[in-house]
């Protein structure tokens, strides 16, 4: 007889007892936020596809002051139109890089970096909702992409690393015209190269059983070191530190 392994509860149980508090889970949207950016910078500048593309070229210029910036919204309206900017940027930024000329981002539209985009966005949602799943946490706790809608908590973990992994890829793979399961091919194996779900466990953990909240601020415009160790490094510091 087929059997359901039991999932934790110290997970959910953690991620409610802050949940509720309006401000907790802007600070944890927040937090995701600057993991994602730091995850960007460290990949691009990082990855060797990548770097031989050019993304690690003005990394400096595209996110200044971004991390500030996020810091300093006061809801998680401002914060999501703080992320649509910067998005906006990152496609304007990895088109320019990979000489593909005006791009749209339209996910109906038929040219190759739109469909790599889509296709590799579900594939991070997919991880996230294993990470959430294993961990135990309901989809529907989200921090950032609204409390009405189901499974939004999926949207926010994959944020983590869909701009990292994804989009550059996308454009990459676009550019040399491979077929869409090649490109499926080459996600996947970006996935496993820069340990994206040890990753997203991780940031998701530690989120979920954060009690200390002190830590979570910006009092000079970048995070604070957090004491902890990251899956893809050996420091107890944060990738701002770091890079």
């Amino acid at each position: 007889m087929f059997r359901l392994t039991p999932r934790p509860t110290e997970y959910i149980q953690g991620w409610l007892s802050w949940w509720f508090d309006e401000k907790k889970r802007l600070m944890t949207a927040q937090t995701f936020q600057d993991s994602r950016v730091q995850f960007i910078k460290k990949t691009w500048m990082s990855d060797k596809e990548q770097r031989l593309e050019g993304f690690d070229r003005d990394i400096a210029k595209l996110f200044e002051g971004q991390q500030q910036l996020i810091w300093r919204q006061k809801d998680v309206a401002s914060l999501l139109q703080l992320e649509a900017r910067l998005t906006k940027r990152l496609y304007k930024y990895a088109a320019a890089v990979c000489e593909h000329g005006y791009f749209l981002r339209d996910r109906t539209a038929g040219d190759r970096a739109n469909k790599f985009l889509n296709h590799g966005n579900y594939l991070t949602y997919g991880l996230a909702a294993t990470t959430t799943w294993v961990l135990g946490i309901l989809h529907g706790f989200a921090v950032m992409h609204g409390k009405n809608r189901r499974g939004v908590l999926v949207f926010d973990v994959a944020d983590l690393i869909k701009d990292a992994l994804v989009l550059p890829l996308a454009f990459i793979c676009a550019k040399e015209k491979i077929s869409e399961q090649e490109f499926r091919q080459q996600v996947l194996e970006m996935f496993t190269r820069h340990k994206a779900l040890e990753y997203m466990f991780f940031e998701v953990k530690q989120a979920a059983l954060r009690t200390d909240w002190s830590d979570v601020h910006c009092r000079t415009g970048s995070l604070e070191m957090l004491k902890f160790k990251r899956p893809f490094g050996n420091s107890s510091q944060c990738l701002n530190c770091i890079y």
